[in-house]
């Protein structure tokens, strides 16, 4: 079986973001002690339920990653792309609501909107000019 790239840049671009989604999705699952204290919280108040769900989180983004990456179709490009929006409009809902407005929070809707711009501007044809 032989891995696949894409040969045509629109796809390239989806198929990266699904990459480091995944990679993303497996820092989080690996190290969750340091991706809790990169999102702001504080660590040791954390159990090991609160370690648990963030390890489910971690491993959401690797399996939507890994999926789009592996195979490779429309479909899971769109799925990838929709999770990462709906996550995004999360994060600006916190940002309205919950007097989130930080720089941190601003950066991370910012790499989330990207992330889900490209895989969702390839299925829908707005990169096909690249």
């Amino acid at each position: 079986m032989d891995f696949y790239f894409p040969a045509e840049r629109p796809e390239q671009l989806a198929f990266l973001a699904s990459a480091l989604v995944a990679l993303i999705g497996l820092f989080i699952l690996a190290l969750p002690q340091a991706a809790l204290k990169l999102a702001g919280f504080s660590v040791g108040e954390v159990t090991a339920s609160g370690y648990g769900a963030t390890r489910a989180t971690g491993g959401l983004y690797l399996g939507l990653g890994l999926t789009a990456v592996l195979v490779a179709q429309d479909w899971t490009y769109l799925a990838l792309g929709a999770s990462l929006l709906t996550a995004a409009f999360g994060r600006l809902v916190s940002i309205l609501a919950d007097r989130g407005f930080t720089l941190q929070n601003l950066a991370l809707l910012l790499l989330q909107v990207a992330l889900a711009a490209l895989p969702l501007g390839y299925v829908l044809g707005y990169l096909s000019g690249l």
